[in-house]
């Protein structure tokens, strides 16, 4: 630890360690900018160092070190660098436990390999390096975020050859890093080191046309984009731009996940995320574009970003817009309303998906800073401030210095008193709110024209929860509350201690069994990979058919998984299990707003590819808790028990706002419908069901797209129930289908009894059926009238064998009226379409919705031709040219595939009558 180049003067960074280890742990780099202090490591050849910046003012950004040798091969292979960088991030793990690390603290990992690396040149190297670091990102994309990783160096040596073919060792470098701003962006580097000392002189870039750029570069300190990105940690998220890295991850591991699922799998394709940003061009509108990463001014920034994904190989667009918590805490002000207006209103004008990260702390505010030390007070008396004062004041000089219209003013014998306080700067009071109000109404509008989601991370305040709400779909992390006031006004407001945190306020237990969240990450990279997936169910813009992907789950198989006619887990029934198949593909079901309305569950899945809502029923007692309000000391959490099978008002809200949702997403929806009623008690009378119930019927009347109502086995349908699922709400989108074991009824059997069959029926049965009865009749109505002795015997006998025979013949008038309930009779009477057997139902629905995607093309078609047709004429003409069976949908969906230049033409020939009627028609009203 005395070495001479240090003039024998002790290195306490050298203590401890092997000699060659401080040269190749480059020990020396680090020391040029940072102080540095080591602490205790697990692994015998690894080193970790808590750094500090030797130049920062103030609060200097700290950065941990993981440092390693390896004398195992197999580092540039992707399962070698895996296991070498698990053992770096578990040491890091560790190392966070230490009281030194800050849980903001940048992490850096560094590995030396001693063994070379044989049969590979320097630009191969560096080539599969950009595969190794794609996989290990998509693979460990979690605990690099949660490790706060920014940067990965390996130093590896290839065995090569030189222009003379001798052989040699080229120290290569290669480096995954954040620092320029893109997340672990890579990059690798040839050393070319010192002929006289050995020590590295420069690094050249590897890669075609970048062999002249050379660069020597210690270990930089904290740029702006790591101050950035600690101020974004410091909030529970991640810097705005790294979530483009985080979403190039999130499709990598969908790629991966889809591949994975298919026998014979192609290649993903290449390119699979590209992204632009919406700039602000001289004439204020978005133009496309790119800038330095971090050299924004406003606290909103956006993208058009370009996915490959498995349903869009060729690429779908969807802009991202995002608050930048770095610049003013992610306040709204008029620039960031002004950013995220235009943002939003380019996803409309393209119809394109429209994704909002949200991270802010509501609507800006401020004071005109420069009238602070220039303002006087005229106090009531001036040798006695406390009994108050008349108005604030500037002198006349201090007036005339401000810019005209900074403040209204008055005359008075001091000087003037300010009326108003107006400012030359924007931006400071009610223009923000303002521009909150203008982007309220946008994203209400957004909601209703294009499919809108939002992602909370580390929180939203304010506007920025109401933006998310009127959004209305929502993925919250874990860490991101949503509130309209913090806790601690609002403890002021109370006077007293009542609240300790946000998350009492807005967190995911407040706003996940409220409804507001639809999802619950733990994580920015789970919530991105959330909202990947929920993309995958939605179409590239909102009138393209749905994002059909290719599926490996045959849809001629049987669905497996019955159900019971006792209570069961309804999920099951659509995902089914690992010994049972369920109703959509296996491993598509995904739901969502599980933790609201539980009686009833809502989710998405596909049928052969094609992408579905589903509304299924809670068969099981389900529990709502009310908590308990912390204001109130009175107050006591309640749990209320829900029954299965019925509608209450949160359930029934649940249901109507899943319709609307899957409206705005283009997606067809099956409904399997197990409901006995609406819960009628005066609690939930009180609690709106009325109203909430009503609403199921709005979203069904709006709904644009088919609708399958199907009666899952032992499933039934009763009263209020039916009535705000029938499909004369919307006979052009809804159809309804039954499982042949299930029933449909105004009230249930036992009820119909009491009410119709009652009693005095049963008993009348009994004497028309039953012989002994029938005999005893006959024997009573024989004797006579004076043998009162003998009477009274045989009414005995016949009461003794009614009471015998009523539980029976109970059971006989209930069956009697669930006959009435049956699939046959509802066939018969019109009210379902078909009795489509459950195991069946898969290979039934997917045809029947292949088909409508089809057929509801064409008819809009034939409609955008000739505005004279409705809905029913159209498919009219489609119905007269079929050639197959119009009920039989495999038959006439390939009668759809091998007839497509036929009906096309049809439909051109309408277009081009329909425009000359038109021009005739205005002819001779010009003649007229």
């Amino acid at each position: 630890s005395f070495p001479q180049c240090e003039g024998f003067n002790e290195s306490p960074l050298r203590r401890g360690m092997r000699p060659t280890f401080h040269h190749l742990l480059e020990l020396s780099r680090l020391e040029d900018n940072y102080n540095l202090e080591r602490i205790d490591a697990v692994g015998h050849n690894v080193q970790i160092y808590v750094g500090a910046e030797k130049n920062a003012r103030r609060n200097a950004a700290q950065t941990v070190f993981v440092r390693g040798i390896t004398h195992t091969p197999g580092i540039t292979s992707v399962p070698g660098a895996r296991r070498t960088l698990l053992q770096g991030l578990d040491e890091l793990e560790r190392a966070q436990s230490n009281a030194k690390v800050t849980t903001q603290s940048s992490s850096r990992i560094y590995i030396h390999s001693l063994s070379e690396v044989e049969g590979s040149s320097p630009e191969q190297v560096a080539k599969e390096f950009d595969v190794v670091v794609d996989k290990l990102k998509s693979r460990l994309a979690q605990r690099l975020l949660k490790l706060n990783v920014d940067e990965i160096e390996a130093k590896v040596r290839v065995k090569s050859v030189d222009e003379d073919g001798n052989s040699m060792v080229v120290p290569v470098r290669l480096i995954a890093s954040s620092m320029e701003g893109e997340w672990l962006k890579t990059a690798a580097y040839i050393e070319r080191p010192d002929p006289v000392t050995g020590v590295t002189r420069e690094f050249c870039v590897i890669g075609e046309g970048k062999d002249a750029v050379c660069v020597l570069d210690p270990y930089d300190g904290a740029n702006i984009i790591q101050t950035k990105r600690a101020i974004a940690r410091r909030v529970g998220s991640t810097y705005a731009y790294d979530f483009l890295g985080l979403l190039e991850v999130g499709l990598i591991q969908e790629w991966d996940t889809y591949l994975s699922s298919l026998e014979d799998a192609p290649s993903p394709p290449t390119n699979l995320f590209e992204s632009q940003e919406l700039l602000e061009g001289e004439d204020g509108e978005l133009v496309l574009g790119k800038r330095e990463i971090g050299t924004n001014k406003v606290g909103m920034v956006a993208w058009v970003v370009k996915m490959k994904t498995p349903e869009y190989p060729e690429g779908r667009e969807v802009v991202f817009i995002a608050n930048d918590v770095t610049v003013q805490s992610g306040s709204f002000g008029v620039p960031e309303d002004d950013v995220f207006f235009k943002a939003s209103e380019y996803a409309r004008e393209n119809k394109l998906p429209r994704v909002y990260i949200a991270c802010n702390s509501g609507a800006r505010i401020g004071l005109v800073d420069d009238l602070k030390p220039k303002f006087q007070i005229k106090f009531v008396d001036e040798a006695s401030p406390s009994k108050g004062f008349e108005y604030l004041y500037l002198t006349d000089d201090v007036y005339k210095s401000l810019p005209e219209g900074a403040v209204n003013v008055e005359k008075v014998p001091e000087g003037w008193a300010i009326k108003d306080i107006i400012g030359t700067t924007e931006g400071i009071g009610v223009e923000n709110l303002q521009g909150s109000g203008k982007i309220a109404g946008e994203t209400s509008r957004a909601y209703d024209e294009i499919f809108t989601l939002s992602y909370v991370t580390g929180r939203s305040v304010g506007i920025g929860a109401y933006l998310v709400r009127l959004g209305q779909r929502i993925i919250q992390m874990k860490q991101g509350p949503m509130l309209l006031t913090g806790y601690g006004a609002l403890n002021k407001l109370l006077g007293k201690e009542v609240y300790t945190s946000q998350d009492q306020l807005g967190g995911p237990q407040v706003m996940y069994p409220n409804g507001v969240s639809h999802e619950i990450v733990d994580d920015d990279q789970q919530g991105v990979q959330s909202i990947i997936q929920w993309l995958s169910f939605v179409p590239a813009t909102t009138d393209a058919p749905p994002a059909v992907r290719e599926s490996s789950d045959p849809v001629n198989r049987a669905v497996e998984w019955k159900p019971t006619p006792t209570p069961y887990d309804p999920r099951l029934m659509l995902s089914g299990t690992d010994d049972a198949t369920g109703f959509f593909d296996k491993g598509s079901w995904k739901e969502y707003l599980d933790g609201w309305g539980k009686s009833v569950v809502i989710g998405r899945g596909r049928l052969g590819g094609i992408p579905m809502g589903a509304i299924s029923v809670e068969t099981r007692l389900v529990e709502k808790i009310i908590p308990a309000d912390p204001a109130d000391p009175n107050s006591r959490e309640a749990i209320l028990p829900q029954a299965g099978q019925v509608l209450f008002p949160d359930s029934s809200y649940k249901t109507a706002q899943a319709l609307k949702d899957f409206n705005n997403e283009g997606l067809p929806v099956m409904i399997f419908a197990n409901w006995r009623g609406f819960s009628g008690g005066s609690r939930d009378m009180s609690g709106e069901i009325l109203k909430f119930g009503s609403m199921i019927v709005d979203a069904l009347r709006e709904y644009k797209h088919p609708i399958y109502i199907y009666f899952p086995p032992f499933g039934e349908l009763r009263g209020g129930s039916w009535v705000v699922v029938d499909p004369t709400i919307n006979e052009e989108k809804m159809t309804m289908f039954s499982d042949p074991e299930a029933r449909g009824g105004i009230l249930e059997p036992a009820g119909i009894v009491e009410i119709k069959f009652r009693l005095a029926d049963q008993l009348k049965a009994m004497h028309r059926i039953d012989p002994q009865l029938m005999a005893l009749d006959a024997e009573l109505e024989g004797t006579d009238d004076t043998d009162k002795t003998s009477q009274e015997d045989i009414k005995e006998q016949i009461a003794a064998r009614e009471e015998l025979l009523k539980p029976v013949y109970l059971q006989a008038a209930t069956e009697f009226a669930d006959l009435h309930d049956k699939t046959g009779r509802m066939k018969a009477k019109g009210v379902i379409k078909e009795a489509v057997p459950w195991a069946e139902s898969r290979k039934y629905f997917f045809y029947l919705a292949k088909r409508r995607i089809a057929q509801d093309n064409y008819v809009a078609q034939l409609k955008a031709a000739d505005s004279s047709l409705d809905s029913a004429s159209a498919l009219a003409i489609i119905s007269d040219m079929c050639t197959v069976d119009w009920d039989d949908n495999e038959a006439v969906l390939d009668f759809y595939a091998s007839n497509d230049d036929k009906i096309s033409a049809e439909i051109s020939q309408l277009k081009t009558a329909s425009i000359k009627a038109q021009i005739e028609a205005l002819q001779k009203e010009l003649g007229e």
